[in-house]
């Protein structure tokens, strides 16, 4: 392994890792309500993300690209749009960690890269092949088992996993630096909710506080554990192709998963099995369905169905 794709796997693997432990540091902060964590995640991230465009001296270039989104308004509007649908599902993972829904959040990671193929097909005009037509249906019925079984739509692993895979097409139509993109989402969500704070701390309502240092300096820390994994995470996605991302990326919902199970004790019955053991199996199917054995057995099926359908 080379160098750089060796540098290529460790910021991807340190990303997702973290990513998986993030739940860990929500729960350190439960107290605080599940906005007003957003909010100040918003405030600090812009911080950071300004201290490292310096540090890196890329403050220049950002300027740049930020003059290059405001000149076209459809780019614009892109931005603004991310912008909004990483608020809504940051803002489902702090409320559902708090409320002892990690498992649930971890099914809706696991599901995300099946809801992005659907998003292709709708968006894009992409189409599906035959197996990763069987992964979409493994997954689908593994949903459908969850539900029945408690009555109750998982609405907030689909949430999760809409919103990020919406987030993922933004991403893909606008193409936009990973480092640039956050800093402009961040500076373009952090005036409401520098509002938002301002209008707590009038009300004494607000949890920062100096004589809470503890709660005050975890607040901060947001900005710190947000902006790290995405600095990795753009540093990964350059260096490694779409396919060993891929596999990684799978890293961090199996450790929230850990987590809600060993560490907060959450309920993990026969039924989530079942349904994690097909979408684990569709995830497999998928990832594997451009493989030379995959597309020989795809082959061998579809003659056969065209035998059957001509006798």
């Amino acid at each position: 392994m080379d160098k750089d794709r060796a540098w290529g796997v460790a910021s991807a693997v340190g990303a997702y890792t973290l990513w998986g432990f993030l739940p860990i540091y929500w729960k350190l902060v439960k107290a605080v309500p599940a906005l007003e964590i957003l909010a100040h995640r918003f405030i600090w991230s812009l911080f950071f993300m300004v201290f490292i465009l310096f540090a890196s001296k890329r403050i220049g270039l950002f300027g740049q690209e930020v003059r290059a989104i405001l000149a076209q308004p459809r780019k614009t509007m892109g931005v603004v749009a991310a912008a909004a649908i990483i608020t809504i599902n940051w803002l489902i993972y702090i409320w559902a960690v708090n409320d002892n829904r990690i498992v649930e959040t971890s099914l809706g990671y696991y599901m995300t890269p099946l809801i992005s193929v659907l998003l292709g097909i709708v968006v894009l005009k992409e189409k599906l092949s035959f197996w990763q037509t069987v992964a979409v249906l493994l997954a689908t019925v593994g949903v459908l088992n969850l539900t029945f079984r408690f009555g109750a739509i998982p609405w907030v692993a689909l949430s999760l996993a809409v919103t990020f895979s919406l987030y993922g097409l933004c991403k893909k139509l606008l193409n936009i630096g990973a480092i640039t993109s956050i800093t402009v989402e961040t500076l373009i969500m952090s005036l409401p909710s520098l509002l938002y704070l301002t209008f707590l701390q009038q009300q004494d309502a607000g949890a920062f506080r100096l004589s809470y240092p503890v709660v005050a300096g975890l607040l901060i820390g947001t900005g710190v554990i947000t902006a790290i994994p995405m600095v990795l995470f753009s540093h990964g996605a350059i260096r490694l192709p779409l396919t060993v991302n891929g596999f990684i990326q799978y890293l961090s919902p199996t450790i929230a998963l850990f987590v809600g199970i060993f560490l907060y004790d959450e309920t993990f019955s026969p039924a989530h099995l079942l349904s994690f053991s097909l979408i684990w199996l569709a995830l497999a199917i998928f990832s594997l369905s451009k493989t030379k054995v995959f597309l020989q057995m795809e082959s061998f099926v579809m003659k056969k169905a065209a035998c059957l359908s001509e006798k």
